[in-house]
């Protein structure tokens, strides 16, 4: 085993790793150890090579309010006005802590998503 430098090296190791599943090892054995180093070294570098993306805090607002069946103006007795409401949800104003920390609290969601 040894760090994943390039693509190729990164493709092997998963098709090795697939393999080892396929022979359901066990995990306290030798070949259980050398795949729980090589998912540590896939890991790796994927977190290296393979950005995802931060969601937008407002989607996620959006989405969530779906999921529960809210609308905007349900949203004015939590963080203001439905004029406000509606510029913040159609981003033409910023999503303040404060409105953060109270969809956190309200709707469930991740502070560090909101924060993002």
């Amino acid at each position: 085993m040894q760090i994943i430098r390039n693509e190729k090296e990164y493709q092997d190791l998963l098709d090795w790793v697939d393999k080892q599943f396929d022979l359901n090892i066990d995990p306290d054995s030798r070949e259980g150890s050398l795949l729980q180093i090589a998912l540590l070294l896939i890991k790796q570098y994927e977190d290296l090579n393979y950005t995802i993306p931060s969601p937008d805090p407002i989607e996620i607002v959006k989405q969530r309010m779906k999921e529960n069946g809210l609308m905007n103006k349900d949203l004015v007795e939590w963080i203001g006005s439905k004029g406000y409401v509606s510029a913040l949800l159609s981003g033409k104003k910023p999503l303040t802590l404060r409105i953060a920390k109270v969809l956190h609290q309200k709707l469930g969601i991740p502070a560090e998503v909101l924060l993002a």
